[in-house]
């Protein structure tokens, strides 16, 4: 397994993160616990969850799957650079969802509570609320890392601007701010290489993607319909309005001799503001099988090629759309 900071950090994290959206819903508790230790045989530390996950409104059902799996002790919960979330609705009444003050101290208590640790390494707010100012989304998040109970903090599915906006408020109160940013990211959305990239690269944070398959359509879905396999309507309309493409795209998986997955991630990887893909495997061989975009390096025609069957929006801004 290889190994990266955090962007500025000292933090050392694997450069495949251990997405767990899939336990509980999708994945059984028993197979689950089987993934996460398979992960830690893999050299994989690097773990992302969040207090919605497990779709059941409040009850936080892949946190609780996680907080049992470290109760087995082993020293699980040591090895895991731990990432969890806070923005979305944990319950019915007002303030059980965004990012007050008040929400954020109650959420982070019940994800360590679900969790069964005394703290989450990196708390990640989920989503931007314009609703509450930046002061105080940052004296709550002061107050938990004085507590001990949160270390670092990073941000999922913001803009650049807000990025800039939250990390010049935590200067000013000498705090370290943001260190990582989590965006939707692969060859088929690659929206945030107009300003998300670059203000992660301005300001030291890492950039973990989320639904680096593009839900799958990425992993050589044309052949796996082929093969019989069930998708669901979502990924079927997906899979049709992008056919064209992934047809070229396939074509030039099977001309380099690697599966598609892998060349989706290793194109990902060679962007040295990239700190790790999230993959979100269902069974064993599914993460076993991320590995191998570690070793792929991709050449100068391969990227070519790639840029033109999934053209990105330009570049950086303004070059991409002005002189």
């Amino acid at each position: 397994m290889e190994y990266t900071q955090l962007g500025r950090t000292g933090l050392q994290v694997s450069r495949l993160c251990l997405g767990t959206m899939n336990f509980g819903p999708f994945t059984s508790e028993s197979d689950s616990f089987a993934v996460m230790d398979h992960a830690l045989e893999l050299g994989i530390n690097f773990f992302d969850t969040a207090n919605v996950y497990g779709w059941k409104k409040g009850e936080g059902v892949t946190e609780q799957i996680i907080g049992r799996w470290f109760a087995q002790g082993g020293g699980r919960r040591e090895k895991v650079v731990l990432a969890t979330k806070v923005y979305g609705g944990m319950g019915d009444w007002p303030n059980e969802s965004k990012l007050s003050a008040r929400h954020i101290r109650r959420a982070c208590d019940e994800s360590l509570r679900r969790l069964q640790t005394d703290h989450i390494d990196l708390y990640q707010m989920h989503h931007v609320d314009r609703a509450t100012p930046w002061e105080e989304i940052w004296q709550a998040m002061q107050v938990l890392i004085q507590q001990g109970k949160i270390i670092y903090v990073g941000s999922s599915n913001f803009a650049g601007w807000h990025i800039a906006q939250a990390n010049e408020v935590a200067k000013r109160r000498n705090l370290l701010g943001l260190v990582s940013e989590q965006s939707l990211y692969n060859l088929t959305a690659r929206t945030i290489e107009l300003e998300v990239i670059p203000a992660c690269r301005a300001y030291g944070l890492g950039l973990i993607l989320w639904s680096p398959l593009a839900g799958g359509i990425l992993g050589g879905a044309l052949q796996k319909i082929a093969e019989g396999r069930r998708a669901r309507e979502q990924q079927q309309k997906a899979i049709a309005a992008k056919r064209p493409q992934l047809e070229q795209y396939e074509s030039l998986c099977r001309d380099l001799g690697e599966k598609p997955a892998d060349v989706a991630l290793a194109w990902l990887l060679r962007n040295p503001v990239v700190t790790a893909p999230i993959v979100g495997p269902r069974t064993l061989e599914q993460l076993t099988g991320s590995l191998r975009a570690l070793e792929l390096k991709l050449d100068d025609a391969t990227l070519k090629r790639l840029d033109e069957i999934f053209p990105g929006p330009g570049g950086e801004a303004p070059e991409a759309y002005a002189w």
